[in-house]
């Protein structure tokens, strides 16, 4: 969601409404409300509870309200939609880029999109369905059709006069798209070059050809990821025939960047990005529920491998005191490299091609960590206890389950991506059931060997 507030005013404004409404003052909400931009608005209901979302809404201006919808996360999407009469909200979409559309239209009910398109023209019908017949998270579901395109055997005085004769150019447009009779993809023709050369030159002259289109089935990460590097504003999209589709805007990467970041973040704890914050007690219950009965089958098989050296720990309860901290330092080591891995899978830095230089890396680091703690450790509990066979002990123990977190941390991820998995969505959790069923198996067996 684009926004030109800052955090500090966004705070600001969700406060000044809190006491608005608060007082009754529908009037200095409505008034408010017509000097904010679309996705400030978006931001503040999605900041609201419920009952203070709808009374927001009943003072959206209406000219405002589709551009509303479209920066809106899924769940409180859906919720505000199902507030809308059909009118109202066919009134809101029909004058919505395509790309726009697309993105809302699942949560539109079916009865209002069937009326929606009979207020469409046929052309608007049919780019609606070439944006629909795309996954959403790949180059084609992304990509808006509103494009301008020139012919290589068209001057550039011919051109300008176009484009004073059309009168506008779809916003965020920095290049001009040149294709043949047949709408093949050819190249580029920047407004830069078309402005400060000769008129009288040809297109096909100041042309640019060294700039590759973008496959419509490109995934929207590697979309980002292209951006990023080639500091792209804007991009065509081609069909497997080169074929020019569309154009993907730096906006559109913004909110893919912006949802992928969501995504990893709250994949991690086990929550979807598009959850309304003020959702359903019950539903959030239930929602969290599965990730915590998870936890907790993970953390019984944690406790049974303790369970196995019960015998030894009522006669060494200093392994009571200890075990937490072999547990902590095999997660924290894990959760680095875990964190490293999925970072690099994200920005396509990963492939089998360098997994096991990778790993190796990952080891000699966790060997030098685990030898250099291993130390430390040893000796506070040396000193702590008056034990030099328990300093031993979980000095040995922390080299092992260091070396193993580094493993299971880069080994992770690349294998739910081999499955098709998401490897933020449960990694978290499955290398800290290995870093701790490891930690406290090597501690308490090796406690067990030399201490009874």
């Amino acid at each position: 969601m684009a926004t030109s507030q800052s955090k500090e005013e966004q705070k600001d404004y969700l406060q000044l409404f809190t006491e608005l409404l608060r007082e009754g003052v529908l009037e200095q909400v409505e008034q408010q409300l017509e000097e904010m931009h679309p996705a400030e608005i978006a931001h503040l209901l999605e900041s609201l509870p419920t009952d203070l979302r709808e009374i927001i809404w009943d003072q959206v201006p209406p000219e405002a309200e589709g551009e509303i919808l479209t920066n809106l996360n899924e769940e409180v999407l859906a919720t505000v939609i199902r507030g809308m009469d059909p009118d109202q909200l066919v009134a809101a979409t029909e004058d919505l880029e395509t790309d726009d559309l697309a993105d809302i239209l699942p949560e539109i009910p079916q009865d209002v999109v069937q009326e929606l398109l009979l207020t469409m023209e046929q052309q608007d019908r049919e780019r609606l369905h070439a944006v629909l017949s795309y996954d959403e998270d790949s180059a084609g579901g992304l990509m808006n059709l509103d494009t301008v395109v020139v012919k290589t055997d068209t001057t550039l005085d011919v051109v300008l006069r176009y484009l004073r004769r059309r009168g506008d150019i779809p916003e965020t447009t920095d290049t001009l798209f040149v294709v043949d009779r047949d709408g093949h993809y050819l190249g580029q023709l920047p407004l830069t070059t078309l402005l400060t050369s000769d008129p009288g030159k040809m297109v096909r002259d100041v042309m640019e050809q060294d700039e590759e289109a973008i496959p419509a089935s490109m995934s929207a990460r590697e979309v980002a990821n292209r951006f990023e590097q080639r500091d792209l504003i804007s991009a065509p999209v081609v069909d497997a025939h080169n074929i020019l589709l569309g154009r993907i805007t730096i906006d559109d990467v913004v909110d893919v960047i912006h949802d992928d970041a969501e995504h990893s973040l709250m994949s991690m704890a086990g929550l979807n990005e598009e959850a309304d914050l003020f959702s359903p007690v019950l539903t959030s219950t239930r929602r969290r529920a599965i990730w915590l009965g998870i936890n907790l089958m993970t953390a019984l098989l944690a406790a049974w491998v303790i369970g196995l050296f019960e015998g030894t720990i009522q006669k060494y309860v200093a392994l009571a005191v200890l075990m937490p901290i072999v547990a902590s330092m095999g997660g924290i080591a894990g959760s680095q490299t875990l964190t490293l891995v999925i970072r690099g899978i994200a920005l396509g830095q990963v492939s089998g091609s360098n997994a096991r230089r990778l790993l190796s890396k990952e080891i000699w680091v966790s060997i030098w960590n685990g030898l250099i703690w291993a130390v430390v450790l040893a000796v506070i509990a040396d000193l702590w206890f008056a034990d030099y066979r328990l300093g031993l002990i979980i000095a040995a123990a922390i080299i092992i389950n260091l070396l193993v977190a580094a493993i299971a941390g880069a080994s992770i991820p690349l294998l739910l991506r081999r499955l098709g998995a998401d490897p933020a969505l449960g990694g978290g959790v499955v290398l800290t059931t290995v870093t701790d069923v490891v930690g406290f198996f090597a501690f308490l067996g090796l406690a067990t060997i030399f201490l009874m």
